[in-house]
């Protein structure tokens, strides 16, 4: 059976994700989780026998730290719609970069394991209910269907901003990608790119769905 200590399982889960940023899936492998973790020899295998396993934890572990966030974000009062995408878009595009890579890295995987999609899976239908539930409190109406396609837009251009060099991100250029999703995807909304979010509406860097494949304020 293995190890039940949960700080040591959540350093090798962290180290993975850490190494699937910087050298891709196939840089992660028990050793180099070992030596990223500050870890002895052996430490990853005892607790994650296969490397399957090893891919599994690091992607528990996104799904965990993304409705972590989730859970304890809250939109900035009179902020509007495409200015929250902007807002999301940009920290996972800085300051939550190695996270998103590591989430795409993961994704690709998956479409050839299975499991790997399964473990996965929460973090698309954490951006689908936070999503559509931000939508129903701001009385916009949005259909399901222009909530999924708003989740669409808003995942390529996750991807777009993240996967591009660092030094191209900026809040202007952000703000207008944000700007273009909600008039792509709300076409005949009210105005639906100024609306304010109500105090202490779900929202804000983390309330935005961040799997990538999501989106609207999916992948958020």
């Amino acid at each position: 059976m293995p190890p039940t200590n949960p700080a040591r399982r959540r350093a090798v889960a962290d180290a993975a994700i850490a190494l699937l940023a910087e050298a891709g899936v196939h840089g992660v492998t028990h050793r180099a989780v070992e030596k990223a973790a500050g870890l002895p020899p052996g430490t990853a295998s005892n607790y994650f026998r296969s490397r399957e396993a090893l891919l599994v934890a690091a992607a528990e572990r996104v799904v965990e730290l993304h409705q972590e966030e989730m859970a304890h974000a809250v939109a900035p009062p009179g902020n509007d719609l495409a200015g929250m995408l902007a807002d999301s878009l940009f920290t996972a595009a800085t300051e939550l970069r190695p996270r998103y890579l590591a989430i795409f890295e993961l994704q690709l995987e998956a479409v050839r394991r299975p499991v790997l999609a399964e473990a996965l899976a929460g973090l698309e239908a954490g951006a689908l209910r936070v999503t559509a539930g931000l939508h129903d409190d701001l009385g916009l109406g949005t259909s399901r269907e222009g909530v999924a396609a708003l989740m669409a837009l808003y995942g390529g251009a996750l991807f777009t901003l993240v996967t591009a060099p660092p030094e191209r991100i900026t809040r202007d250029g952000v703000r207008q990608v944000a700007a273009a999703i909600v008039r792509g995807a709300l076409p005949a909304g009210p105005s639906t790119a100024s609306t304010t979010l109500p105090e202490g509406s779900g929202g804000g860097r983390g309330a935005l769905p961040s799997g990538a494949g999501e989106v609207a304020p999916s992948n958020t």
